[in-house]
């Protein structure tokens, strides 16, 4: 063990401590699902009485769930956003307690074009934090050879934009890091200013170059695709890595502002770079067990993400995955147990979460079930209310449920929505792809009736659009435009394309006649009822690289 390790555990012994307070509480709130979101519940109301939402919503005369549910109809963000855009104005008691205000703002994808801003409060990432602490104690109990050795994690910036009165907005994942345990960030290898390096590709290597000649225990990021992409940089610019850890520099491809690049300290290591170039010269490529002796790797699993598995195993061997839980900018909402399943139980003791039966979906008025009344195997819609100032708010993810923990079920996410597609974490939505379309079809003077769009899995991840040529415009010049749209429509698409994540959208022409064809035989598939007959522009199952359209 080293001297920095030796140093460190006193400090360690106290926070493992700490969290296992927390982990110890969290497993006993399980034995009592239902008593405790009716505490958790009562716990918000109280808090939230005075502001704006909860006196237009008579917060003062709610004693039961039933009252709760009368007083306060499930809706989706659009109906809650006047009073977030009131509190990204400034006006904190919109939906803030009193005494609160937003640390930053967390930046997601909405519906149609304009960015989810949710509130993060202190008690929020309060909560964030230590469903974080519990997850990890977790890990680290089962992958005890991980202890206090150096971490590795792939963040976004908490500073993308900034809110009319000057407060950040952008990744909840960047004050999490910011603001952690010293003993936690002791451990991670690269500075929290990393996330806000701009240029992709300097940001991929110097995350990269700040791990290599550590001894990297464990790779956290939310989705796959950043720690497969970290590895195909430093495969891509071997050559430039290996010099760098030689001589004790960093020199990325792409622009590192200086200030950072300047408080980057490295030493020399010969023989690490001779063990990289003996590692390549026997594998044909880079790897990463040529330079670390990774323990655990924590991404999502669910889902279409579950595409990347295959890539992370010829990457990594069999370094076991556990995935990090049903997480969004709107909160934890399973803290998943064990390795290799995308499965969690419920997080019941941070939010009051309620369960739409799939099959009721899309109702004006749909019903509800509680976190203990879930059936095994039933798939649901998630429905929230927590310290971000969300209310019955239906956050449009669709779960199955794999078991019970306790009274509580384990939750594997399914998918995002009913018409929504998400290859890299982009999560587009049919309306997105619509007006994205009007949008590219506008500006090259085209008319467009009907398209699809659908994901394709291959090695650089990307859409396809399927469309039947006309005169004036030639199907790629349309996908381009549609790209650029889509970028402006959707900032995780955005993110994910100037990444590298996401290739650009790309053409399929279409035979004349095609979608015609297609509606004339669905509308026969119902016997002929054409009146229900509605085209999906939206093809929300991905394709993989070898299926043929």
């Amino acid at each position: 063990m080293s001297l920095a390790r030796i140093l460190l555990r006193p400090a360690a012994f106290l926070a493992g401590r700490h969290a296992a307070g927390q982990v110890r509480a969290f497993l006993a709130a399980h034995e009592h699902t239902a008593q405790t979101q009716d505490r958790v519940l009562a716990e918000l109301l109280a808090a939230h009485c005075d502001t704006a939402f909860g006196r237009d919503h008579g917060f003062e005369r709610i004693r039961t769930y039933a009252d709760f549910v009368s007083a306060v109809p499930v809706r989706p963000y659009d109906a809650l956003k006047p009073y977030a855009d009131r509190v990204l104005a400034g006006e904190c008691g919109a939906l803030l307690p009193p005494g609160e205000r937003a640390l930053m703002f967390s930046q997601t994808s909405g519906t149609t074009g304009e960015p989810k801003h949710i509130p993060v409060t202190s008690r929020f990432l309060a909560e964030m934090r230590r469903g974080w602490n519990i997850f990890g104690l977790k890990a680290l109990t089962d992958h005890p050879e991980a202890w206090l050795r150096p971490l590795m994690t792939i963040n976004s910036s908490m500073r993308e934009s900034a809110s009319p009165t000057g407060v950040p907005c952008g990744a909840i994942s960047g004050l999490l890091a910011a603001t952690q345990k010293f003993i936690v960030r002791r451990m991670y290898v690269a500075p929290r200013q990393a996330a806000d390096i701009s240029d992709a590709l300097a940001k991929y290597y110097t995350i990269l170059r700040c791990g290599v000649g550590r001894d990297v225990s464990i790779i956290t990021t939310a989705n796959p695709s950043s720690t497969i992409r970290l590895i195909e940089v430093g495969q891509a610019h071997a050559g430039r890595l290996i010099r760098d850890v030689a001589d004790g520099t960093i020199s990325p491809p792409g622009i590192l502002p200086p200030t950072l690049k300047g408080r980057l300290r490295f030493r020399r290591d010969a023989a690490l770079a001779r063990r990289m170039e003996d590692g390549i010269r026997r594998d044909g490529q880079l790897l990463p067990r040529h330079f670390w002796n990774v323990a655990l790797l924590c991404n999502w699993t669910g889902g279409t993400l579950r595409l990347y598995q295959r890539r992370l195993h010829e990457l990594f061997g069999d370094v076991p995955v556990r995935d990090i839980g049903l997480l969004a900018s709107e909160g934890r909402f399973s803290v998943p147990l064990d390795d290799h399943t995308p499965a969690g139980v419920a997080e019941i003791t941070a939010n009051v979460l309620e369960f739409i039966p799939a099959a009721d979906y899309g109702r004006d008025d749909p019903p509800t079930l509680r976190a203990h009344e879930l059936a095994v195997d039933g798939e649901y819609f998630l429905v929230i209310s927590n310290w971000a100032g969300l209310w019955r708010y239906s956050i449009d993810d669709r779960v199955r449920v794999t078991g019970h923990f306790a009274r509580s079920p384990v939750l594997e996410f399914l998918s995002r929505g009913l018409y929504s597609s998400n290859i890299t974490g982009e999560k587009i939505t049919e309306h997105q792809a619509v007006e994205a379309m009007r949008r590219a079809a506008a500006s090259l003077g085209a008319a467009v009736d009907r398209f699809t769009l659908q994901g394709r899995f291959a090695a650089t991840p990307h859409y396809e659009l399927r469309i039947e040529p006309a005169e004036g415009w030639t199907p790629r010049t349309l996908a381009e435009a549609m790209d650029r749209e889509l970028a402006a429509l959707n900032v995780e698409y955005a993110a994910k394309r100037h990444s590298g994540r996401l290739g650009c959208i790309r053409a399929v022409a279409a035979a004349p006649g095609h979608f015609d064809r297609a509606e004339r035989q669905a509308i026969a598939d119902r016997r002929g009822r054409g009146d229900q007959y509605k085209h999906r522009y939206l093809l929300t199952e991905v394709l993989n690289a070898d299926d043929r359209g």
